[in-house]
């Protein structure tokens, strides 16, 4: 399938999505029938550590946590080949704003312009946090199995090589599912100059070390130097721009 832009025919595949498009398109009414300076954003998958507890990257992040300090057995997933284009939240906040500055109200598409699995998101999360995965099984008989663990991790967990540590539950799965995002944000660099710093890795490295440090597992990450080097700072709701 092609990158979605701006141009993109909407197909709302749930209750919130068609809340979106309705929004999207009172949006544009306003703006078009009363002249007033209203953009729309169409985000893509936006993330961060603030991001809510039961949506995917913060449930997987959480549970990489929770199974190393000791607080959880397993994490039990819907579809692993789910494909989204995920970035770093406080950088669209960026575009937005990059928006509302324009002379004329424009709608613009936001993300990456890259499209990774629930499964690469799985297996970069635990191995970054030192558990590296292999998948047995089929389908939802499908289970993530600790391969290996980083040397500093095995006198500090009670995870051990062979165990299961994730499982596909089918409760998970949704009965519309969006099998395919991925961004083309093409206008957003040409018109408003703006350009996505913090990649995909970076940002779970970024999601786990925030959820370890909850978690109250000490080791030796560099979440915060990569966004120390990019000039953010996300607690502060602070970003420099350009």
């Amino acid at each position: 399938a092609p990158p979605q832009n701006e141009k993109t025919p909407f197909y709302p595949r749930s209750p919130y999505a068609a809340a979106k498009v309705y929004a999207y398109w009172m949006t544009v009414n306003y703006r078009e029938g009363y002249n007033m300076f209203a953009c729309n954003g169409i985000l893509f998958n936006h993330e961060s550590p603030r991001r809510g507890e039961t949506f995917v990257t913060r449930k997987i992040t959480r549970a990489v946590a929770g199974i190393i300090a000791g607080k959880q057995n397993k994490l039990y997933l819907g579809n692993l080949e789910a494909r989204r284009d995920w970035g770093f939240a406080p950088e669209y906040v960026v575009c937005q704003w990059l928006m509302l500055q324009q002379d004329k109200p424009a709608d613009y598409a936001i993300g990456t312009g890259e499209s990774h699995s629930v499964r690469d998101f799985v297996e970069l999360a635990f191995r970054y946090a030192g558990i590296e995965i292999e998948w047995k099984g089929k389908g939802v008989d499908e289970k993530g199995v600790v391969r290996s663990l980083s040397p500093a991790l095995r006198n500090m967990t009670a995870v051990n090589t062979g165990d299961v540590i994730l499982e596909v539950d089918p409760k998970y799965f949704r009965p519309t599912e969006v099998e395919y995002l991925l961004a083309d944000a093409s206008k957003a660099r040409e018109t408003l100059g703006w350009e996505p710093r913090v990649t995909f890795k970076e940002l779970v490295r970024i999601m786990v070390e925030s959820d370890m440090e909850l978690a109250g597992v000490n080791l030796a990450f560099d979440g915060k130097k990569v966004l120390e080097e990019k000039g953010i700072n996300w607690t502060k709701n602070v970003q420099t721009v350009g």
